[in-house]
């Protein structure tokens, strides 16, 4: 047998996803390197085709009957049993991500970068084997530098029938919606997911262990949320023990499909789907890491520096696939350093990305922005009579014309944690309405060590609900 062909690379970047995808397209685009992405899947990764991307369309798909419901209030003659056509909404979905899936391919043709698409495995410390997708065999590519950005991948619990749920990737597959349906979990992924359906009118069941979701968020956020989840609706389960037994009583699309949920405390949900957002796992099982010598932490996350360095000189890897901040802009910003770290000009080659301060979003209903340090974080951090706090709770402008009880519903909240004689902000936490839009901006600020002082010499945009942010007290 004829030995198998080894090419040479000067970057082969193993994943094709936003991570992936910025530091190739940085260090062939911007620098001329010879580079090679290796892709199993669709281009554009997680975000583009079961995360961030098709979350967000949902999301907007939501809250345009939110907003049908507010249309009544504000006096248009909308009326109550508006079809919902979903199948007509995810074709539209799909045909989007299938238009981004080309449009990274061909941005990717246009910085010279070769792609090849197969699932890649270690057999010498620099040298990948790839299986091609197409089964024409296998082909091997040899670099100085390989990066490893293959992200990450939903878990499913070893609970008999968890087969017969479905997790995150599998939500962009239904066809149809489920009358009524069960979340399990209590991170970003449960509650947005929750929420988009329970806007659209689904029976909605969250199964959380604690007494709040979004534990790692500051307690305004945990406390706020839960409370409204349950003002609108929402059925949550709290201090669930798990469940023994998931049971496929009748198979179909939507409300023709049928589970059985059986506790461990013995009590039975039916239900017509059943969601796992339980946490996710790095996508290394058969990168052949061991052969490479790259070293894993005890959940399988590769281990890094502050530079994306693995345990092997010239073998990187970030976004999901480390455990790091997993998001999107986060993948991509490190990504991109990366990419001019090696391949830049001198004074660049200390480039990184800074991990402290990264703004986020949860498309929750309503959204939800954090950045920087929560309130307890910050009185551990600092001590508590270093720590100042600044809060407010309002009701939107856009909610004048609801009925009282309807406000309720529906708050704005929003903390400022600051730091210090100086009143230095290290945390701002906000959520209501149009705060993901708004939280942008103030990432800067916090970003560059605003203080309070800096928040109130800005002059407010009224009527907003961000000026409350610079009017504080």
């Amino acid at each position: 047998m004829a030995p198998v062909e080894t090419k040479e690379y000067d970057y082969i970047v193993i994943g094709g996803g936003s991570g992936g995808s910025g530091s190739a397209r940085r260090a062939a685009g911007w620098y001329g390197a010879k580079t090679l992405i290796v892709e199993s899947g669709r281009a554009g990764g997680t975000c583009v085709n079961v995360g961030c991307v098709p979350k967000k369309m949902t999301w907007n798909f939501a809250s345009i009957n939110e907003n049908l419901h507010a249309g009544r209030h504000y006096g248009y003659d909308i009326p109550h049993d508006v079809k919902i056509d979903y199948t007509h909404f995810k074709r539209i979905r799909d045909a989007t991500i299938e238009r981004l899936n080309g449009s990274y391919e061909r941005n990717w043709n246009k910085e010279g970068i070769d792609l090849v698409h197969g699932r890649a495995r270690f057999v010498e410390p620099k040298t990948i084997e790839v299986t091609l997708n197409d089964g024409s065999g296998k082909a091997r590519y040899t670099a100085k530098h390989i990066l490893i950005a293959t992200g990450g991948h939903p878990i499913v619990p070893d609970v008999p029938g968890a087969e017969h749920g479905i997790t995150s990737d599998g939500f962009f597959e239904l066809e149809e919606l489920p009358r009524k349906w069960a979340v399990v979990g209590a991170g970003y992924i449960a509650v947005e997911l929750a929420g988009v359906l329970a806007a659209v009118g689904v029976e909605t069941h969250m199964f959380i262990r604690g007494d709040t979701f979004l534990r790692k968020f500051d307690p305004m956020i945990q406390e706020t949320m839960t409370q409204r989840y349950e003002a609108v609706g929402i059925h949550i389960h709290k201090g669930h023990k798990g469940f023994k037994e998931i049971q496929l009583l009748r198979d179909g699309k939507g409300a023709d499909k049928l589970l059985k949920l059986i506790g461990k405390d013995g009590d039975e949900l039916e239900v017509n789907e059943l969601l796992w957002a339980v946490g996710r796992a790095p996508a290394v099982e058969d990168l052949g890491l061991d052969v490479a010598g790259v070293k894993q932490t005890h959940t399988g996350h590769i281990i890094v520096d502050e530079y994306q360095n693995t345990s092997v000189d010239g073998i990187y890897a970030l976004g999901d696939v480390t455990g790091q901040v997993e998001l999107t802009p986060v993948a991509i910003a490190a990504g991109r350093q990366l990419g001019s770290r090696l391949f830049g000009p001198p004074e660049l080659k200390s480039s990184k990305l800074s991990y402290e301060n990264i703004p986020t979003v949860v498309f929750a209903h309503p959204e939800v922005g954090t950045v920087g340090l929560t309130e307890p974080q910050a009185r551990q951090k600092y001590g508590d009579d270093k720590v100042k706090v600044y809060q407010t709770r309002f009701t939107s402008m856009f909610y004048d014309p609801f009925p009282a009880e309807e406000k309720k519903k529906n708050p704005t909240q929003m903390k400022i944690v600051c730091a210090g004689p100086e009143e230095k902000v290290v945390g701002l936490h906000i959520l209501g309405l149009g705060v993901g839009e708004m939280l942008q901006g103030f990432g800067v600020a916090v970003k560059m060590g605003a203080t309070k002082q800096d928040f109130d010499s800005c002059v407010a945009i009224h009527p907003t609900s961000a000026e409350e942010l610079v009017t504080m007290r």
